[in-house]
């Protein structure tokens, strides 16, 4: 058999696991819903099925639907759009919940292997071995993945053997099933052989079968606080299931940390390690991979032992990661755990070569924590000996209670019951609202939306101008975030984190453009000039860097004004004032002085013009007022005698009284 580069360094990877990993046989606990069938009535009663880690279970809620068996494709390997099936369910109708078998070696394999007979460790290898040489079959996720396409529901898993139910799980990685496994949105679950037989034979019969699934009872909930611990990788590049939970830690931020400010939750992050056997301490891949002499190891990030990360490195951050959360609780504020494993894995992923101490100390500044505690608190990783904080997290990892051991990456625990579906915000809200004893739900579980204001908090960890009162403190409904502002029209450019610096035109507006500035007697002086993208320079009349100072110049004393010889010069702040001796005017432009005498005889004639001037202007104006108006009087005064001795035609005769006295 000949193997892929790639495959053998996975497979060295898992052979290391193996080698490192708890050699006990894991205590695996499976987590049950009640899945009650209410017709028909030969059948009534309620049987056990094992939620399934894919999809979105309805915690604290119900669902009744009616069960179908498909005629073809039973095992739900293949898409049953080929078959011309479709489960979309009528107006009015049950939801249709969807009757698959169980098949493929590979899912007997996994489930046998990984948590009743040898361990996880074995799964992991004996998984590997079967997918090189077969594809048997489908996993549990591309039935349901099918089944949803086609418009199911829900899904049940019929067993195909006679054996303790167990958890359906996640393929191995790879790329073909991520794409579907992060689009399930349905619940499935797995019953026994002889119930599905059941159901069989009353469907066969032509019986109508409908069944209601109820996971109000799958989380405890006692009182009116939650308990909730993630068991998380600080490792960014392990695959799939890294982005999904470096995904779900940045959306579900937010409300994991209302929650915790409210007192309604009490959470707690750990981090899996395991140890390598004495034989092997001081062998090449114990010490990449360990530290403390082989007590705490994790696997190589790339699966490659001579390049890249390695596997203590991880295990330092984890460590770290874990100190962190362990000084905020103390100063009662353990919800920065969130803020600082999203702002490392922003700010320092392994693929650019900043997955070290230097940048974690950066973020751990950056949010006001003290680093000296949290070094302490890590202890020495070369000492032969004991640290305590990981000793507490391998104790942690056997199941106690109704929890089992803790295999899978990563893990959601809510009551001591470990959550069984996909990792997204909207789901494990759910869970944990439905581990509250009831009426005693905090508002967030009782509404859509989650309102944060992380920047409140020590700014975010974000920069800030404190005097010009800018942040690059952003809040959103996922948590903040760290961007430069855009102020007054002004773009801020920077990492958001350490530094933001106006850019472009405008910059003056906002603090004056970091540039010096000052005002005396009423006089404001700017070295901000808004060219050429923004610079700073010391204005005329001062000397200086611009940023931090501008001196005031002296120009009487260095003689750039006031140079004529008739000229007193007295200097002033920002600028001078220049007298000329005896009746003399300084002209500032030409830098002289003249005669005042001069100007004076000039002023004058420049009056006795501009009277003289107004006088014609006044005369004439008076003469052509009085012409119009004598010739007005006159002309009136013409038409009255002619009216008396050249009567007009229009005019009736004027009697004439001499005549008529004669007569």
């Amino acid at each position: 058999m000949v193997l892929k580069r790639s495959s053998l360094s996975l497979f060295l990877g898992f052979l290391l696991i193996s080698l490192i990993a708890p050699r006990s046989i894991a205590r695996f606990v499976v987590e049950k819903n009640s899945l009650r069938v209410t017709s028909p009535d030969k059948i009534k009663g309620t049987y056990d099925s094992a939620i399934g880690n894919f999809g979105i279970p309805q915690y604290g809620g119900s669902m009744a639907g009616a069960v179908v068996y498909p005629k073809d494709n039973k095992k739900g390997c293949k898409e049953f759009d080929g078959f011309g099936i479709s489960f979309q369910s009528k107006p009015g109708a049950l939801p249709t919940f969807v009757l698959v078998d169980r098949g493929g070696l590979l899912d007997w394999i996994r489930t046998l292997f990984a948590f009743e007979v040898y361990g996880w460790e074995a799964t992991l290898f004996l998984l590997m071995v079967y997918e090189w040489f077969s594809s048997l079959d489908c996993f549990f996720a591309l039935k349901v993945w099918n089944a949803q396409k086609a418009g199911a529901s829900a899904v049940l898993v019929a067993d195909d053997m006679e054996e303790p139910l167990i958890t359906m799980d996640t393929p191995a990685e790879d790329v073909s099933s991520a794409q579907y496994i992060e689009n399930i949105t349905i619940p499935s679950a797995l019953i026994e052989k002889s119930f599905s037989e059941t159901l069989k034979k009353a469907l066969s019969n032509g019986d109508m079968v409908n069944v209601n699934l109820d996971w109000r009872e799958a989380v405890p909930h006692p009182d009116d606080r939650v308990e909730y611990e993630l068991w998380t990788n600080s490792n960014d590049e392990c695959g799939v299931k890294c982005d999904m939970l470096m995904e779900f830690v940045k959306d579900f931020r937010g409300a994991a940390q209302i929650l915790e400010k409210g007192g309604y939750t009490q959470f707690t992050p750990h981090y899996i390690t395991w140890y390598c056997p004495q034989a092997f301490t001081l062998s090449r891949q114990c010490k990449s991979q360990c530290i403390n002499h082989g007590r705490y190891c994790a696997p190589d990030p790339e699966q490659d032992f001579s390049s890249g990360y390695e596997g203590k490195d991880v295990v330092l951050e984890n460590l770290r990661q874990l100190c962190v959360f362990k000084v905020a609780n103390e100063t009662k504020k353990p919800w920065v755990w969130w803020d600082y494993v999203t702002d490392f894995q922003i700010r320092c992923p392994m693929k650019e070569k900043k997955y070290n101490k230097e940048c974690a100390d950066a973020v751990i500044k950056s949010l006001g924590l003290d680093g000296k505690k949290i070094d302490k608190c890590m202890g020495e990783p070369n000492a032969n000996s004991e640290n305590l904080v990981l000793k507490e997290e391998q104790d942690a990892q056997v199941g106690k209670g109704t929890r089992g051991d803790v295999t899978i990456l990563p893990t959601l625990v809510v009551n001591n019951r470990q959550y069984r579906g996909k990792l997204e915000k909207g789901a494990v809200l759910k869970a944990l609202c439905s581990g509250f004893e009831e009426t005693t739900e905090p508002a967030v579980c009782l509404s859509g939306d989650v309102e944060t204001n992380e920047c409140l908090d020590n700014n975010g960890g974000c920069w800030q101008d404190k005097i010009a009162n800018i942040t690059a403190c952003r809040d959103t409904f996922r948590g903040r975030v760290c961007e430069c502002p855009l102020v007054d029209g002004v773009q801020f450019k920077g990492d958001g984190y350490k530094n933001c610096e106006v850019s472009g035109s405008g910059r003056c507006k906002i603090n004056n453009g970091g540039c010096w500035h000052e005002s005396r007697d009423g006089h404001t002086f700017s070295a901000c000039l808004d060219v050429d993208g923004g610079k700073c320079q010391c204005p005329p009349g001062f000397k200086g860097d611009g940023v931090k100072s501008c001196v005031d110049v002296d120009e009487c004393r260095e003689r750039k004004a006031c140079q004529c010889p008739a000229c007193s010069c007295k200097d002033t702040w920002g600028s001078y004032e220049c007298s000329c001796s005896g009746d003399l005017l300084y002209i500032r432009d030409h830098d002289t002085c003249i005669s005042k005498s001069g100007t004076e005889v000039k002023s004058a004639w420049t009056v006795v013009w501009v009277i003289f001037i107004g006088l014609a202007m006044a005369a004439g104006g008076g003469y052509l007022v009085y012409k119009h108006k004598l010739r007005s009087y006159m002309d009136s005064e013409i038409r009255a005698i002619m009216a008396q001795y050249m009567p007009l035609d229009s005019q009736a005769e004027v009697p004439n009284h001499v005549h008529e006295e004669r007569a």
